[in-house]
């Protein structure tokens, strides 16, 4: 493998000035420059801030169905999605709905059963629902694909709403209504609204109905901004674009966890997770709070994860919570051997032998967990990789993640044009997508997505990338300049700060037999270090690309530096 070339962010300096002169810290204005930010109004993430939902194409109308079926006293059933973005959506549904007055359930399809979305096998679980046939349908984070499965429900008499925020495809569902940013036509100015994100936005445009109707007088009806601890962890936890309307939704969310103000399910999953809710971020969401979410829907059922989420009582929470953490342990070791499995199947990557992708399958491979050993060995080799296991049915069930050189989803594309039947059904988009072969495929297919690959990209290799902010000013190495860069909405499109400068190590050694503890020394400061996951030992003189952390002991709050990355200086 090639060494990561560190690369340093570019900052215009007058962006930089205007926005230290508004009032913002000299580090953030430089940090915030260097992400786009251009004016202080792109950081104002309290609620009067927040996009209106008037320019979501069909919100109104919606809503206006939804607040017709609330009043003629009709059943509603959310399908939703089985990851955390779906089971937040579909609590964030199921919590407005019921306290707008509706008479609304749920259901989420088993991804073992019936696959991903409003399938007609979908439709007829919810035939059979214990509350009864529907006369509406909800769908949540799912639905803008599910053409055949809203044609089933229309058929059997059930209408139905799509709430989604995937990208549509060339056929649009026959539903009544269709809420999505990514709609040809809509208006919306955020494009990057996660599912959560759209169900949210569909509660704000019902109450406003509902005023509208005089139910509630203006300004009353139920506090939506109660679910925004649900949007914000839907929307970490899906890793979609930060953008500054969806950095607003996360800020809201975290600054009523870090006052307490959660649901209870969200406060076990804190507990359960060793994590301390007063101070909240967004590494706590997408990687303590979230995983345990997904683990739900990756090897057992969402339905504990959204239990989880829509129960009002602070025992069973934690009941569900603890199951969710069992699960996500069962999750890690699961993972741990396909991970082993999966390196070991790669061993002429390491040796430098094969180019431009990486392909991997094994019999004794849980589907529930491909897209994660995916994400893995994306990470390891830098290049676009699928993962793949038996699915049933003479079946291979893949999920894939990509680097960004590569559109995985366009390289699926060319594959099925370029071998016709070989992909039996696929989709996703730019950095994620799944598929499903047939079980003899598996050694047609692999030369032939690696081929796509060059083909497209025109590259047989590609060069991992580490962006950094340059180096840090020697007076924000404290405690407190990492307490406010942790209190900030860091994620996917507006990368955390990773700093790079020259050190000397003055020593190191390993810890918990996995993990290098150094002490660096720059000018006359010294500075605790930790790389994780690191063995081998680091030269004297070392360039070190890091993230500014706070060290919490026995009350004392100290500043610590996470390496990411070091090379000899």
């Amino acid at each position: 493998m090639e060494s990561p070339k560190l690369t340093i962010r570019r900052v215009d300096l007058t962006t930089t000035q205007r926005l230290e002169a508004s009032g913002v810290h000299p580090l953030l204005a430089r940090l915030w420059a260097a992400r786009g930010i251009t004016q202080t109004k792109d950081v104002q993430l309290e609620w009067p801030a927040m996009l209106a939902p008037g320019t979501l194409t069909h919100a109104a109308q919606a809503a206006q169905l939804l607040a017709d079926a609330i009043a003629a006293n009709k059943k509603m059933l959310i399908v939703a999605d089985y990851d955390c973005d779906g089971a937040t959506a579909c609590a964030v549904g199921l919590r407005a709905l019921r306290a707008m007055g509706a008479d609304v359930d749920y259901l989420v399809p088993n991804r073992f059963e019936t696959g991903y979305g409003l399938s007609p096998a979908v439709v007829d679980l919810a035939l059979l629902h214990h509350a009864g046939k529907p006369d509406l349908i909800i769908t949540v984070d799912n639905g803008i694909a599910s053409v055949e499965g809203v044609a089933e429900a229309n058929a059997q008499g059930i209408g139905v709403i799509v709430t989604d925020h995937h990208l549509p495809g060339q056929t649009l569902p026959d539903a009544l209504a269709i809420v999505n940013p990514n709609q040809v036509g809509c208006g919306f100015p955020s494009k990057n609204l996660a599912g959560v994100g759209v169900i949210f936005y569909l509660m704000l445009a019902l109450r406003a109905e509902l005023r509208t109707r005089g139910v509630y007088p203006e300004n009353g009806g139920p506090r939506l901004d109660a679910l925004a601890d649900l949007v914000a962890l839907g929307t970490v936890a899906d890793v979609v674009k930060l953008d500054p309307n969806n950095r607003l939704l996360v800020t809201r969310g975290l600054d009523r966890m870090r006052r307490g103000l959660m649901q209870p399910g969200i406060r076990a999953l804190f507990a359960v997770s060793a994590r301390n809710p007063q101070a909240a971020s967004g590494f706590d969401l997408g990687f303590a709070l979230g995983p345990r979410i997904n683990a739900a829907g990756r090897l057992a059922d969402m339905g504990l994860g959204i239990r989880c989420l829509t129960t009002d009582d602070d025992t069973q929470a934690l009941e569900l919570a603890r199951e969710l953490d069992t699960i996500n342990r069962e999750r890690r070791q699961i993972e741990g051997v396909m991970k082993e499995q999966a390196l070991a199947a790669t061993e002429q990557i390491q040796a430098g032998k094969i180019g431009a992708s990486v392909c991997v399958f094994h019999p004794d491979w849980h589907q529930g967990v491909v897209g994660l050993v995916a994400s893995r060995l994306k990470e390891k080799f830098f290049r676009p990789t699928l993962a793949f296991a038996p699915a049933g049915d003479d079946e291979l069930r893949g999920s894939g993640r990509s680097i960004p050189d590569v559109h995985l989803r366009d390289v699926l594309d060319l594959v099925s044009k370029r071998h016709p039947g070989l992909i039996r059904k696929f989709g996703g988009h730019a950095m994620a997508a799944g598929l499903t072969l047939g079980r003899d495929d598996f050694e047609q297919f692999s030369p032939a997505f690696e081929q796509a690959v060059i083909e497209l990209t025109g590259r047989k290799s590609f060069e991992p990338l580490i962006e950094t902010d340059g180096s840090l000013e020697q007076g924000f190495f404290n405690a407190q300049v990492a307490v406010m860069l942790e209190q900030e909405v860091w994620g996917a499109g507006f990368a955390a700060p990773l700093f790079l400068d020259d050190f000397m190590v003055r020593s190191q050694k390993l810890v918990g037999e996995k993990h290098l503890k150094l002490l660096l020394e720059r000018g006359h400061q010294r500075f605790d270090a930790i790389w994780f996951n690191r063995v081998d030992s680091l030269p004297e003189f070392v360039k070190v690309a890091y993230r500014l952390d706070q060290n919490v002991w026995n009350g004392r709050i100290t500043v610590q530096l996470v390496v990411e990355y070091a090379e000899a200086a």
